[in-house]
Parts: structure tokens; C-alpha cells; sequence
């Protein structure tokens, strides 16, 4: 089983892996998509209450950079630029049957005219973006109350990554 290095810094686990359980390994990609004005990319999911941020799976044959490129544009319409910092934090999560590790970047908005080219299930679930300034989004995310065990999963995973973030962001102004 692939798993990211757990020593490295900014690396957060979730959940625990269960011996008696078998995994589906999944990679995917996180992105905090600042524009100049200092606002980020937040998505609400009406389906389960949360917020979180762009990102998602890492197709066969794709580079996590792509995927992160990718998710971004599919679910804010936006167009990003990827950091040189590369990524900067990784977590590792075991929710239910799937054992999943996301890479996580920050990228500059280069366009955000474009809309959103949300999949059924998106659209099911309620996927809205908005911007809003770093503080705000982080405090939004920490105070969302998920009504889904996958919400809670996310809540822990994405107020993690946006706090690691803010060290990054903050170092760059």
C-alpha cells in the first residue's frame, strides 16, 4: 500500500487504519487558490453542510500538478498558476473502504470568469464556490457543522490544510 511519508512536516493522518479492513488506495490534489485581492476558492457542499476546498482525484496517466490545474478549473471555472513552493502539505486518510492520500498546493487565479463544469454528483450534492479572504474561509470551514461522517472527514482534512497554508501565503506577501 502506497502511503505518503509520515514524517514529513505538515503531514496530517485521519482516521485509523483498521488491520481487519481492506483499502482502495486513492491519490488526489487540494489547491488554495488565492486571487490578488487576497480572496481563495471555498466550495460549500449543501449535501452534508460543509465547506472545502477545489481538488479531487488524480486520474491514471495525470500529474498531481494537472489534477490540481484540473479540479480547480471543473469546480470554480477559475484558471490557477501553481505555486513554485510545490506541495506543501500532504494528509492521509482511512474513511470507510478507501485509504486516501491528498498532496496540496497553493496556486495564483490567473482567470476566474470562467464557470464551474460540476459532474452530476456535484451538482446533486450542492457544490457551490465563492471567494472569500483566507480568514474568513478558515473560520467558515472550522464552524460548519457536517451532518455526514464524509462532512466531518473533510472538515478535519481541508481547516488543516488551509491553516498549514496560511504560513505559506503569509510568508509570500
Amino acid at each position: 500500500m502506497a502511503t505518503a511519508n509520515s514524517n514529513a512536516p505538515n503531514h496530517k493522518i485521519i482516521g485509523t487504519r483498521d488491520p481487519t479492513k481492506s483499502y482502495t488506495d486513492r491519490k488526489s490534489t487540494r489547491v488554495v487558490a488565492l486571487k490578488p485581492s487576497g480572496e481563495i476558492a471555498i466550495i460549500y457542499v449543501k449535501e452534508g453542510n460543509y465547506y472545502k476546498l477545489p481538488g479531487g482525484g488524480v486520474e491514471a496517466d495525470e500529474s498531481h500538478a494537472d489534477a490540481a490545474l484540473r479540479e480547480v478549473k471543473e469546480e470554480t471555472g477559475a484558471i490557477v498558476a501553481l505555486r513554485s513552493t510545490g506541495c506543501f502539505a500532504t494528509t492521509e486518510e482511512f474513511r470507510f473502504h478507501q485509504h486516501q492520500i491528498s498532496y496540496c498546493y497553493l496556486a495564483d487565479v490567473v482567470d476566474d470568469t470562467g464557470e464551474p463544469s460540476l459532474t452530476e454528483e456535484e451538482l446533486a450534492d450542492g457544490f457551490v464556490h465563492q471567494w472569500m479572504t483566507v480568514d474568513r474561509a478558515l473560520e467558515a470551514m472550522s464552524a460548519a457543522e457536517p451532518t455526514t461522517e464524509f462532512g466531518r472527514f473533510v472538515k478535519e482534512r481541508d481547516v488543516y490544510v488551509l491553516s498549514k497554508a496560511i504560513g505559506y501565503i503569509e510568508a509570500s506577501s
